[in-house]
């Protein structure tokens, strides 16, 4: 990891845990979720919004003000909006992808879940989505919650991504080995 994906993971990691905290005091985990949900819907549509939390050249006043007005549009929690105010006084916005990643990682663990990244050639039905979580279940102890993409490049089959641990399954990788394994016998 670079020094500063490092420095920036550590920042969103310590307001992960105060937001996490002061949810969990409060009973508003679910809220804190949903709002989560919410802000990373925006940050992928929005790229105003990217603009404004990456970008230098807007002040801390304006910054503030702004991403309180967008918090309050949004409806977000008064700790998640009071939260996004102090990091832009304190130029932190940018590390708000790795605040969501951080705060998804800590309400997952309190709920005793584990996030599986599954990528596939055509997108997958409901049955073999549940099929699959009820698998990765029983090799990982955990509930699975699935986040799926699609990618027809992989031709076929799966690539599963648990914590540090891939299986891929996909015929491009099978193909792949396949034309490595007939390079070393020619």
């Amino acid at each position: 990891m670079s020094e500063t994906a490092s420095i920036s993971a550590g920042i969103a990691a310590r307001y992960a845990t105060a937001i996490f905290e002061l949810a969990k005091e409060e009973n508003s985990l679910p809220t804190l979720e949903t709002d989560l949900d919410a802000l990373e819907t925006a940050m992928g549509e929005s790229p105003d919004l990217r603009s404004l939390i990456a970008s230098p050249i807007y002040t801390r006043d304006a910054q503030g003000a702004a991403i309180t007005a967008i918090s309050q549009k949004m409806g977000l929690s008064g700790v998640l909006t009071n939260t996004l105010a102090l990091m832009a006084s304190k130029r932190r916005l940018f590390v708000l992808p790795q605040l969501v990643r951080a705060l998804r990682g800590l309400i997952a663990d309190d709920k005793g879940e584990v996030t599986a990244d599954v990528t596939a050639a055509k997108a997958l039905t409901k049955a073999q989505t549940d099929k699959l979580a009820a698998s990765l279940k029983a090799s990982v102890g955990k509930d699975v919650k699935i986040n799926m993409a699609v990618d027809e490049s992989l031709i076929g089959g799966l690539v599963v991504k648990v914590g540090s641990k891939m299986i891929d399954t996909s015929i491009r990788s099978k193909l792949a080995n396949l034309q490595n394994a007939m390079k070393e016998v020619g």
